[in-house]
């Protein structure tokens, strides 16, 4: 049976996270030695935002055989793909970047060794978080910078479901990522978890089936995914009317239930 092991308690009177900033700033600077991590969460996105768009043919042309009176018709199928694109950018850093680092740390013996100096060991876990959610952002703003001058993808309909479902999104993804990291003894093994959570999601999300085309079956269970509700939220904030609260709802309850489950799971050796 696995044992929970956490960092021991008794520390100096006025440590803990004195000196976080320096920690964050160098574990910044080795992060963004390693070519994978800044590529996978920050231009990878795009990456594919663009082959979609040139490589695959009519994805810039008008969508003409929707209803006239739909949201769809007029929009080019680009366009729609935008909203999976960026879910992609939150699920990226999140599922295949930060637990395979955290899982490093842990086989090296970096977290149990953090533990016997004036930094608490959940700083390490922290500054990876700020670091990919920095990352992940960085990523949405070039992805949506290059839709625009791209392919002229329309501003949101409505900004601040936007701005909420990227937050929850945001949560819901990185509380699962810090799942992973929390039980992964190895890098291997955090990465194959990784990506048996990460391709299906994707496909659930509408990667391969976006928008207006993705079939009712998988658009009803990827709405209970954390990656698939982004999605549709997404979607909705950006070309319809209506407000998503089933979707919002799912993200909310993901965070709520992975997040403190992870931290009590949370193994530093």
């Amino acid at each position: 049976m696995t044992t929970t092991t956490t960092a021991p308690t008794a520390r100096p009177r006025g440590s803990g996270w004195h000196g976080f900033g320096r920690l964050l700033t160098t574990e910044t600077k080795v992060w963004m030695r390693d070519f994978a991590s800044p590529f996978f969460g920050i231009v990878f996105p795009t990456i594919i935002l663009l082959g979609v768009g040139y490589f695959i043919p009519g994805m810039r042309e008008p969508i003409t055989d929707a209803p006239p009176d739909s949201v769809w018709f007029g929009l080019t199928p680009i366009a729609t793909f935008l909203p999976t694109v960026l879910a992609m950018a939150v699920g990226t850093a999140s599922l295949t970047v930060m637990p395979v680092t955290i899982a490093t740390y842990r086989e090296k013996g970096v977290l149990r060794r953090l533990s016997t100096t004036p930094m608490r060991p959940q700083g390490i876990v922290a500054s990876h978080l700020i670091i990919n959610m920095v990352t992940t952002l960085v990523g949405i703003a070039l992805a949506l910078v290059v839709a625009e001058v791209a392919f002229g993808v329309p501003v949101p309909a409505q900004l601040g479901v936007v701005l909420l479902a990227t937050a929850l999104g945001l949560s819901a993804m990185f509380a699962l990522g810090m799942m992973v990291a929390a039980v992964a003894p190895r890098p291997s093994s955090a990465n194959a978890i990784a990506m048996s959570l990460y391709f299906p999601m994707l496909l659930l999300a509408g990667l391969w089936t976006p928008g207006p085309i993705m079939p009712d079956l998988l658009r009803d269970i990827g709405q209970f995914t954390p990656l698939g509700a982004a999605a549709q939220a997404l979607t909705t904030g950006w070309f319809e009317s209506g407000f998503p609260t089933l979707q919002m709802i799912v993200m909310a309850v993901w965070t709520a239930v992975l997040l403190p489950l992870a931290v009590k799971m949370f193994r530093w050796s």
